[in-house]
């Protein structure tokens, strides 16, 4: 694979391409964890076409916590861990990075959830700046709004693994990718099973469904073609993503894990979820 730089040549007047050589074996290392975590929100859309009923609020819960558990845990042994040790290497305040990182993460998350006009799961009020939008658009849009983060912590993570002494493991990089994927198979489900109980066709709501997951492999791809310039930062980014995960799982995976009845049932996937991501890192990373 080659990154790809555009240079102004005045003596030809024309933009040229400068290529920079990557291994082909990080090539198809990237390609195979940028679409792992796609294909997580890609099958759990496809269950709509499995299910005939509105899915039920016990198993709701379930997924929304089992999401919530495995972003807490990645931004902590993939991101945040990461990024304090790659600090104290470069020479820096250990937390510092990490801290700031972490804070404008949040800041970021919060702009976006102020500004895009979305509508969460089981809530008729929006959120966002008014729109006249549908409904099931403003619910696609919350869904895309909280795969923004996931996409970059994928990205930085790959582009750590790149990077020789960066402390990234390429194992690690896709324990990451597939924690994301797992999951990213309820919050598929948990989409497109709404929009088909709004009047949408199954097709439709699988389609919806898996595009409110292509956000993240396309702010992975940005993330890694900008490799050389963020390698500074990194410690930075690394934070940041794991900032911006932590304010989706306080916004809105847990509150609507825990709203009404079953919520002990929510608690219960936050912590199989915060194991299984645990486990993940540890063996693979």
């Amino acid at each position: 694979m080659y990154y790809i730089q555009y240079v102004n040549d005045t003596n030809i007047k024309s933009i040229v391409l400068k290529l920079y050589k990557i291994e082909r074996d990080d090539y198809m290392d990237l390609m195979v964890g940028l679409a792992i975590p796609f294909l997580g929100t890609t099958f759990g859309a496809a269950t709509v076409f499995l299910m005939k009923n509105k899915m039920s609020l016990k198993v709701e819960k379930l997924l929304l916590g089992f999401a919530s558990g495995v972003m807490i845990a990645a931004s902590v042994w993939s991101l945040l861990i990461p990024s304090i040790d790659m600090a104290t290497k470069q020479g820096k305040i250990a937390w510092m990075p990490a801290t700031i990182g972490f804070l404008f993460g949040i800041v970021f998350l919060l702009v976006l959830d102020s500004v895009i006009p979305h509508l969460h799961l089981n809530n008729e009020k929006p959120e966002g700046i008014k729109a006249k939008l549908k409904k099931t658009t403003m619910m696609v849009f919350a869904v895309t709004l909280h795969n923004i983060p996931e996409g970059m912590a994928v990205g930085v993570t790959f582009a750590g693994a790149i990077i020789e002494n960066a402390g990234i493991t390429m194992a690690g990089a896709f324990a990451l990718a597939l924690g994301i994927a797992i999951q990213n198979f309820p919050e598929g489900a948990i989409i497109s099973m709404p929009l088909k109980s709004e009047g949408m066709s199954k097709s439709k709501a699988f389609l919806y469904g898996t595009l409110s997951g292509i956000v993240e492999p396309i702010g992975a791809i940005i993330t890694i073609l900008l490799t050389n310039a963020v390698i500074p930062i990194l410690p930075y980014l690394l934070s940041f993503a794991a900032g911006a995960m932590i304010y989706v799982v306080v916004e809105e995976l847990i509150p609507e894990s825990q709203t009404g009845e079953h919520s002990n049932i929510g608690t219960i996937g936050v912590a199989i979820g915060f194991i299984i991501m645990m486990i993940l890192d540890v063996a693979l990373g």
